[in-house]
């Protein structure tokens, strides 16, 4: 009888791996955890040419495309709030003025995040990291560009460990804040942003800090191939900033990497099935 009941137990537990939903504890919680694409697409600040980037609107619309991977970046507002742009200044993708930090939460919400992109966009509002995460699904992976240090890559690791996002998540930001979050959230996951004055020193430094990701840029070339082979043996996923060509996103893959940042995932989704099914 105690061999049946071991058995049987033995027999779920190995159709969880399967179905790839083992239950995780964190915080005292339970969490689902969902499988994760391997390779793809990462959706630059959403889907940024086709949307208001970092936008709910724009983060709806990369998940619709099929997105692999969402890119968005956190500020602290006056107050201490995080909130979802990317240039310190609201200046660019609102209709206000000034710098993140001279607002509180309840100003910057007044503000239209939209109408700058298209009048299909006036009223949308510049999301909270919260309100963003409850749009983005539990099996894609999140790049959380933390901007700034200080308490920023502390409360954004807080909030992933809070939302059982922490499989599923990480920040890309300095060795500093990367430091500063492990320390607070040990299990959090880390994108190397240090870059070095070469590639082979920033693969090097990323391997050494033991980091989650890296993200690398600038010109393809065939040493790409060398610096995915190094990482990958140390466990090291491969993010690229950016291209939309399908002839460099083909060329990335050959090369190894993971995880492309494109602009325009509405269109540059319909590429992926083709480009890996050559490789």
């Amino acid at each position: 009888m105690k061999k049946t009941i071991l058995f049987v137990l033995a027999f779920c537990f190995s159709l969880s791996i399967v179905e790839g939903n083992i239950g995780l504890a964190f915080n005292g919680k339970t969490e689902k955890r969902k499988d994760l694409p391997v390779h793809g697409f990462c959706a630059h600040r959403g889907a940024m040419v086709t949307h208001p980037e970092n936008t709910i609107v724009a983060f709806k619309a990369a998940v619709e495309a099929g997105a692999q991977m969402v890119e968005l970046d956190v500020w602290l507002t006056q107050d201490g709030k995080m909130v979802i742009m990317h240039d310190e200044t609201v200046d660019r993708t609102t209709n206000g003025s000034g710098r993140i930090s001279d607002f509180t939460l309840a100003k910057i919400k007044k503000l239209d995040a939209g109408s700058w992109k298209s009048s299909d966009f006036e009223g949308e509002k510049v999301p909270t990291f919260e309100e963003a995460l409850s749009v983005l699904p539990r099996n894609i992976w999140i790049n959380v560009h933390v901007k700034g240090e200080g308490e920023t890559p502390v409360m954004a690791a807080k909030l992933l460990q809070k939302e059982n996002r922490l499989n599923q998540a990480f920040l890309a930001c300095s060795g500093k804040a990367a430091k500063d979050a492990k320390e607070a959230v040990p299990g959090i996951l880390i994108c190397n942003m240090d870059r070095q004055d070469s590639n082979w020193d920033y693969v090097n430094a990323t391997i050494k800090m033991k980091a989650n990701f890296i993200q690398l840029k600038g010109k393809i070339t065939p040493e790409f191939a060398e610096y995915t082979k190094a990482l990958k043996k140390n466990g090291i996923r491969v993010n690229y900033f950016g291209t939309d060509s399908p002839d460099e996103l083909k060329l990335l893959f050959e090369y190894g990497v993971d995880f492309p940042l494109v602009n325009d995932i509405v269109h540059t989704s319909g590429y992926l099935e083709t480009i890996l099914e050559g490789l």
